[in-house]
């Protein structure tokens, strides 16, 4: 879990930073960033973003050690494709059923607290998982069980760290921001499973955890350094249960989020499981033992992640050439048949640069959708329409994922993930041809979103 960054909404500037802008009010873009080609970097002139990204950075590297690592440990202990998949959805189903509450209390509560216990909370467990596995009481069950509640916090506290980018960029960043934030995930999926890799060879599996526990402190640290200001919805007046029917009710009504949400939701249960995968593609790829299928699912996680960061760097650019909407719409076009061709990898040779490919898509679609609600969702219920979001990909992708792990034990991983993309295909074409709104609807721009500049010649 990474805090998000968040900023003042007082629109005073900040004075000890080179770039000052009025973020609350109407932004005045900073003449030092051409229009193109460093868009991309433009958020890192608002220094409360500056700042929380630094920090997550250092949290995500954390992560991502983790993740290697259990999943490593979990697939050689067990060599089923099930159990990599049920530890998946212990980190992501709590965020199905704790979004909606995350995001109500985001739009109520100081955002600062929250996120300085979930990241000490999030750390504490780290901490207890990194004893249990030194002490060799690493059984599947247990560690399934400390996950989730791991993915329980990160629920709670994942509509705080959405629901603040609006007051943090204009909405003419809020692509770059996105991707940016997308970037700070993939770079850790770059940097944390090779750290993983080479912690686990010379220390052992016990240290990646003790290094992701020490991780969330930088975020913490960060969080001092910022001002926040409290959330600028009206939900305290209401009971809580009635704040989740007027974010649901937002949500249904604005056609655009609706849209995002349940496309999102269709990616996360058809596509997004090659995640949880990953570990049972290194195995499948090495036959080796426990440190070989950890070195090998470092490997394709930094091959994600390297191509994730790439994405996310050329989505602005792209966005502003041609479109945000058609960079949305062509990265889902794409998914499938790379997804395809990944699936069916015959070594790691080709599945490196194939997982390449997938990272790099697979990015434009979840900023693109993202981007979508953040400009859409009204802004004093942005915690609690951001959270239904999170909850369709929360929940569709530990659904797919346990319905796809089983299928990878008996017919096979390839077949399994090709059959996922090629489904997914299917999914879109027929979604085209009957209800074309939908893409229509993507594709369009928001009223507070400015016009995409086109490049001249």
């Amino acid at each position: 879990m990474v805090a998000r960054p968040e900023s003042s909404n007082t629109g005073s500037r900040d004075q000890d930073w080179p770039y000052r802008e009025s973020i609350g009010g109407q932004a005045v873009a900073s003449p030092a960033l051409p229009a193109r080609g460093l868009s991309s970097l433009r958020p890192f002139h608002h220094r409360n973003y500056f700042l929380l990204w630094s920090g997550g950075m250092v949290s995500v590297i954390g992560s991502w050690m983790q993740t290697v690592a259990v999943g490593a440990l979990i697939v050689a202990h067990t060599g089923k494709a099930t159990w990599a998949v049920v530890i998946a959805a212990g980190a992501f189903l709590p965020i199905g059923l704790l979004s909606p509450v995350g995001g109500a209390l985001a739009d109520r509560i100081p955002r600062r607290a929250a996120l300085v216990a979930g990241n000490l909370l999030a750390g504490a467990v780290a901490l207890a998982i990194a004893l249990l596995v030194a002490a060799g009481r690493d059984g599947p069950g247990i560690l399934t069980l400390l996950i989730t509640v791991q993915g329980s916090v990160s629920a709670m506290v994942g509509p705080f760290q959405q629901a603040i980018l609006p007051d943090l960029v204009p909405p003419s960043e809020f692509l770059a921001a996105v991707s940016l934030n997308s970037a700070q995930f993939n770079l850790g999926r770059v940097v944390g499973p090779a750290l993983a890799g080479v912690t686990i060879a010379a220390f052992g599996y016990p240290v990646a955890f003790v290094a992701n526990a020490a991780s969330f402190l930088a975020v913490v640290v960060a969080l001092f350094f910022i001002r926040l200001s409290p959330p600028s919805g009206r939900a305290e007046e209401i009971g809580l249960l009635a704040a989740l029917r007027n974010g649901a009710r937002a949500a249904r009504g604005e056609p655009g989020c609706r849209a995002a949400i349940g496309t999102i939701a269709l990616v996360a249960l058809l596509a997004s499981p090659f995640i949880a995968l990953v570990p049972v593609m290194a195995r499948h790829l090495t036959h080796t033992g426990a440190r070989g299928i950890a070195s090998a699912t470092g490997l394709l996680t930094t091959a994600q992640g390297v191509g994730a960061v790439a994405g996310a760097l050329a989505i602005a650019p792209l966005a502003a050439r041609f479109g945000r909407g058609r960079v949305l719409i062509g990265s889902l076009a794409v998914l499938p048949p790379v997804l395809v061709v990944y699936g069916f990898a015959p070594s790691l040779a080709v599945a490196l640069p194939a997982l390449f490919v997938v990272g790099l898509v697979y990015i434009g679609v979840l900023s693109g959708l993202s981007t979508v609600v953040q400009l859409r969702a009204p802004a004093e219920l942005r915690g609690r329409v951001l959270s239904l979001y999170l909850v369709a990909l929360g929940v569709s992708y530990p659904i797919g994922s346990l319905i796809q792990g089983p299928l990878a034990d008996s017919l096979g991983l390839a077949w399994t993930t090709a059959g996922a993309g090629a489904l997914l295909a299917v999914a879109l074409v027929v979604i085209r041809v009957l209800r074309p709104g939908i893409f229509q609807t993507l594709a369009a721009p928001a009223a507070t979103e400015a016009a995409p500049a086109r490049a001249s010649g």
